[in-house]
């Protein structure tokens, strides 16, 4: 969610804090693992505005106005050229049957109400159907299932891999399962809504309260619509999403959904089993094993059977939204069911707070997590002048034994879009990020759609705000537009600029995601090269060394738009031993455009190698162990 980062600087998620708070006796360090054996590539498409043609871009426009992306729009031709670009994987964003403000009542869909919907689409995350999927999304809306099932189908015939949202903390404030499958009771239907908390209710409630609406906004901008009378009819009032306890929640709360309830006492004491000690390092399996004869809250059971009915559907993993708002013990619980079924399942999940990054990797089981606080926040800073580029080593050294498992971007449906003003400023400047992103560590790289063309998100949805591209709008994406061509999907009306970035991207990713080094070792350059290398700017340039066996690979990069740097690149001693080098002259070749060489010399065991590089710009040295 877009409004989490006001929120989570609140008191509001104190509670969680608490919820979630490690326990020492469990935790120890683990050696470095290998998820995969080679470098994921997830493309997030924000299913909505994907193959919307429509360039309208009316504030506040209807379907009509501006148009929707449908799941069909996502043909052989454009998977084909998400797989050419690189990507192993396809994260559809806004699948589940959101709440939206859009009359379904034919096909047996109730109404939303304005006053509980931010915007006029709706947020992907208030969930309002989690056996269904938006009606928005399909040609047929009456069969709307079967057209996710067929592009699923497609998407695997592509040979790529399909993930989607779960998000458990929270569901749409009018959350019907008119979908669920036989047996399964609605979320909130056998709770006791006399008591604000009892283990097996699936919310927490404000007895005897009803709910009143929040002081926002007007809803659909003042619009006229029969829902808005200023009343939504819930009594008693549930807490918010955020973990608000209030019956009229802020502006600034997720006040459009209501928080889910995992056996967390209000507070903060958790009213369910806990993990022994060491279970940090056993497997999936174990862990599954662990929780088979478990009396576990009602909630956990709910979302499990919601993950593994998606999963079996051939569904190939799930992005967890805000994970770390639920406890670790639930991630557990419902990710080694997962891992039961399918061993392979790609399971990634959004959590801030680096002190509890081991705990949902390790006790909750997750294969990785956003690594937005460090290197990310990090990248940002750089791009932007206000910090030299030698925090990274420094974020890779304290990350060095989940470093396989932090995911790294630059551009996702939540944040400032790349290329915006508001942050790097232009598509080229995130070209050297882009670069230590995807070849500094083995964990999956993920970009957003439409960040391959240099999409800058100036539109102006309505209730978006500028510099992202809107998730609670009907918008077209103008760059991504050029390159969809109207869906020929070619790049046809992509400016020379635009094509070139494009080419960067599929250059980079292709090579990141089939290189042995890149999932191999990793050691700064940095130090010694600041130390010793007058030169070499270290405010602007970075330089490291991945290698497997059969990999050598320096990697450089000028963050600087405007200087040009050369000097000699110091390899030291302990990197010639490491890699078996004799003292001699080596050819380095640049493996991003194949037209730089230049020489590696090795002389009493320490390497030196001439570099001149522009603005930036970035090499991928390979060496040739050829003399």
């Amino acid at each position: 969610m877009i409004t989490k980062k006001i929120v989570m600087a609140g008191i509001s998620v104190l509670l969680i804090a608490t919820a979630c708070k490690t326990k020492d006796v469990k935790m120890s360090v683990q050696k470095k693992e290998t998820v995969s054996e080679n470098k994921a590539v997830v493309y997030q498409v924000f299913t909505r505005l994907f193959g919307n043609k429509n360039a309208t871009n009316k504030p506040w426009g209807t379907i009509e106005e501006n148009g929707v992306g449908k799941f069909n729009d996502f043909t052989d031709k454009a998977l084909h050229e998400i797989k050419d670009l690189g990507a192993t994987h396809i994260w559809y964003t806004g699948v589940p049957h959101h709440a939206v403000i859009r009359d379904y009542t034919a096909i047996g869909v109730s109404n939303d109400d304005p006053e509980v919907v931010k915007g006029r689409a709706g947020s992907p995350y208030a969930v309002k159907d989690y056996y269904n999927v938006n009606p928005d999304l399909a040609v047929n809306p009456e069969k709307r299932l079967e057209e996710f099932e067929a592009l699923i189908k497609r998407t695997h015939k592509a040979n790529l891999k399909v993930i989607i949202d779960i998000v458990p903390n929270h569901i749409a404030r009018k959350y019907e399962g008119k979908s669920n499958p036989k047996g399964v009771r609605d979320f909130g239907a056998d709770d006791d809504v006399t008591v604000e908390y009892k283990r097996d209710n699936n919310f927490y409630y404000i007895p005897n309260t009803p709910f009143q609406i929040p002081d926002t906004d007007k809803p659909l901008n003042g619009e006229k619509n029969p829902l808005i009378d200023g009343k939504f009819e819930e009594n008693p009032a549930k807490w918010t999403g955020n973990g608000s306890r209030l019956a009229k929640p802020d502006k600034n709360d997720w006040y459009e959904t209501v928080k889910v309830n995992y056996g967390v006492r209000p507070d903060g004491t958790k009213d369910f089993p806990e993990l022994p000690a060491g279970y940090d390092k056993l497997s999936s399996k174990e862990h599954f094993e662990f929780w088979k004869d478990k009396s576990v809250p009602s909630s956990w059971i709910k979302f499990r059977d919601i993950a593994l009915y998606w999963t079996n559907k051939g569904v190939d993993g799930f992005r967890y939204d805000m994970a770390e708002m639920v406890p670790y013990e639930f991630w557990s619980y419902m990710n080694s069911a997962i891992k039961n079924v399918n061993p392979d399942a790609f399971l990634m999940a959004e959590v801030y707070n680096p002190k509890e990054y081991r705990n949902y990797i390790h006790l909750g089981k997750m294969d990785y997590l956003y690594d937005k606080v460090e290197t990310y926040d990090k990248l940002k800073d750089i791009i932007q002048g206000k910090t030299p580029p030698d925090g990274l080593s420094y974020i890779q050294s304290g990350l060095a034994d989940i470093d396989v498992h932090m995911l790294k971007f630059l551009d996702n449906h939540d944040e400032q879009r790349l290329a915006s003003p508001e942050f790097a400023g232009s598509p080229e400047k995130g070209k050297p990020m882009m670069v230590v992103s995807a070849m500094i560590t083995s964990a999956p790289i993920m970009i957003y759609f439409g960040q391959e063309v240099g999409e800058a998100g100036n539109e102006n949805g309505g209730f978006g705000s500028h510099s992202r591209t809107s998730i609670f709008d009907y918008v077209g994406v103008p760059n991504h537009q050029r390159w969809m061509n109207n869906g020929a999907f070619d790049g046809g009306k992509l400016s020379q600029s635009e094509k070139d970035l494009r080419d960067f991207y599929k250059r980079l990713l292709n090579f990141s995601a089939k290189s042995s080094a890149v999932m191999g070792q990793f050691q700064d350059l940095q130090e010694v090269n600041r130390q010793a290398n007058i030169g070499y700017d270290p405010n602007h340039v970075y330089s490291f060394v991945r290698w497997s066996d059969n990999q050598k690979l320096i990697v450089l990069t000028n963050f600087s738009s405007e200087a040009s740097n050369n000097f000699d690149l110091k390899i030291p001693a302990d990197i010639i031993n490491k890699w078996n080098l004799k003292d001699g002259s080596y050819t380095i070749k640049d493996q991003l455009y194949q037209n730089s060489s230049i020489q590696l010399h090795v002389v009493n065991g320490e390497g030196k190698a001439s570099v001149s590089i522009k603005p930036l710009e970035s090499f991928i040295y390979e060496l040739n162990i050829v003399k």
